[in-house]
């Protein structure tokens, strides 16, 4: 069965490091005699400054229509000082597809990369709410540009939104044989907000008697992953604390530059995007580091249902590292055009005959 895949690589090194996800994501396909077709789109900042367009009319409809995933590079670009067009394709798509759940693993892939030295083994997940909370947009300001300016950004918590992230969490727990799941907010400062938290919580957790569950306040899990992150297998939160948590999570196992994340819609069209920035001084100069982007495709080819290819591409990641074929930033000598090639060439050497689902 063809997959359709919409890539948009987005600006500065997106584009660089999009190419080479989409020429690992050929060369599983190949390997596996899998049809994967793929499709660019020039949504960014080259576009919206030629024609005014961000999103343009109609594409959500169409992705929706017309695709199985979405594979998204990087946005950002200075000469859109407030970055107008990467929130209008980025938020467009997050909301606009509701894709409620973003999925941020955190896999310590190579001892060499542990930013705590004292654990060569780190494997848990963070599920963070992606639609709600303080990322909703709602709020304004009174009087702008005086001294008696006033501010308000509204947190949105409902119990829709926060019973299908939570009840996500816990499946995934159950179906990955993950055993322990940890609930986070700040229900104890507030009080109306996460309250629902707690008791959408409480409300879930007798529906799921093998997964130990527990709550943290969001200040004691950041402080618990750096105390101990073995202790973790599942985390749930929220928008805010989730974007925070995330990204202290990528420290732990190398940092931004090796961190994917999936924006998923369990019930229609999900997105794929690596976490770090455009970096547009490093566009073009086959400097950047790919595997970001890499492993961010490998959680496409899992939500489409290639797991053992997920694989594939994981344990090629793997390899590249142990034996220091990457760029400069993990310690190699290679391009970023060189790390995709070393990474394709590996998966058609080690995917064997009697791996291959002729799917």
């Amino acid at each position: 069965m063809k997959k359709r895949i919409a890539v948009v690589p987005g600006d500065g090194i997106g584009i660089d490091v999009t190419r080479e996800a989409v020429k690992v994501l050929q060369a599983v396909a190949q390997a596996g005699g899998h049809q994967l077709a793929f499709t660019e789109f020039d949504w960014g900042a080259e576009r919206y400054l030629r024609e005014g367009v961000s999103l343009p009319d109609g594409a959500l409809e169409m992705l929706r229509r017309d695709f199985d995933a979405i594979l998204l590079g990087a946005l950002g670009d200075p000469r859109i000082p407030d970055m107008s067009h990467a929130k209008d394709i980025l938020f467009g798509m997050r909301f606009g597809l509701e894709q409620f759940a973003n999925i941020r693993p955190v896999k310590l892939l190579h001892p060499s990369l542990s930013a705590l030295k004292k654990y060569d083994h780190i494997d848990f997940i963070i599920f963070r709410e992606n639609t709600e909370g303080l990322y909703a947009g709602l709020g304004g300001n009174f009087k702008k540009g005086t001294r008696d300016e006033v501010a308000i950004q509204e947190d949105i918590n409902t119990w829709k939104g926060v019973e299908r992230i939570i009840r996500l969490a816990f499946d995934y727990a159950r179906s990955h044989a993950r055993k322990r799941l940890v609930m986070s907010d700040k229900s104890n400062a507030l009080t109306f907000g996460h309250d629902i938290w707690q008791r959408v919580f409480a409300a879930m957790q007798p529906e799921y008697p093998d997964i130990e569950s527990r709550h943290l306040y969001v200040d004691n899990l950041a402080f618990q992953m750096i105390k101990n992150p073995t202790q973790f297998d599942v985390i749930v939160t929220c928008n805010m604390f989730g974007d925070i948590v995330s990204d202290e999570g990528a420290a732990l196992v190398g940092g931004l530059g090796i961190a994917p994340s999936g924006n998923v819609n369990p019930d229609g069209i999900s997105m794929f995007e690596p976490v770090h920035g455009s970096a547009p001084k490093y566009a073009g100069k086959n400097h950047a580091n790919p595997l970001g982007a890499i492993l961010t495709a490998a959680m496409l080819l899992d939500h489409l249902g290639l797991t053992a290819e997920a694989g594939w591409v994981e344990d090629a990641v793997r390899a590249s590292l142990a034996e220091g074929q990457t760029t400069k930033d993990l310690g190699g000598s290679l391009g970023t055009r060189e790390v995709g090639d070393w990474l394709a060439h590996f998966i058609a050497s080690h995917a064997t005959s009697s791996s291959r689902t002729g799917a």
